[in-house]
């Protein structure tokens, strides 16, 4: 996924830098995350790794950049994570160019029954313990964001989702 991006881009829930490798050397990157601890792994990764990268702690839910700071923004494992995804995807959207790339990949809501059920049993844990849920849907949200979808996948039995999607390059696209 990480390979697709261009120009100034922002991953939300950087977390440890797993994602820095992925990236074209060419990619201008700025990573945020919540987590200090998290971020202080990201440093060394990209340290490790001879990685230019800006790290700032912060929120995915009130993204401390102007409007139509990046080119593409991506967010790999972390909105399961962000109490309100919604609003988050919705920063990502504000932060993005017009014509801007959103990559989202994450786990979802399975694709059978069993496995819903079983990711509902699970989130009576995660939810309270670590906030983590299993059963969002990145394209829906994508979606309700206003983005216009390019493609999505599911796979692992339906509980990974990924999504490509573009901000639309002006107000009649959104329209339409």
């Amino acid at each position: 996924m990480c390979s697709q991006v261009t120009g100034e881009v922002l991953e939300v829930a950087v977390g440890t830098g797993l994602n820095l490798s992925h990236y074209p050397a060419a990619a201008r990157l700025t990573g945020i995350e919540f987590s200090p601890q998290m971020l202080a792994l990201a440093r060394s990764t990209a340290a490790d790794q001879g990685r230019e990268i800006t790290l700032v702690e912060g929120d995915a839910q009130a993204l401390d950049f102007p409007d139509a700071a990046f080119d593409s923004v991506v967010c790999t494992y972390g909105l399961c994570c962000i109490p309100d995804e919604q609003l988050a995807v919705t920063e990502m959207f504000r932060v993005l160019r017009p014509g801007g790339l959103l990559l989202l990949a994450d786990h979802v809501a399975g694709s059978s029954l069993v496995v819903r059920a079983i990711q509902r049993v699970l989130e009576v844990v995660t939810v309270p313990q670590g906030g983590e849920h299993f059963r969002r849907r990145p394209l829906e949200t994508a979606k309700a964001a206003g983005f216009q979808i390019e493609n999505s996948e599911r796979f692992t039995l339906g509980i990974v989702e990924r999504v490509a999607a573009r901000k639309p390059s002006n107000a009649t696209e959104m329209d339409g």
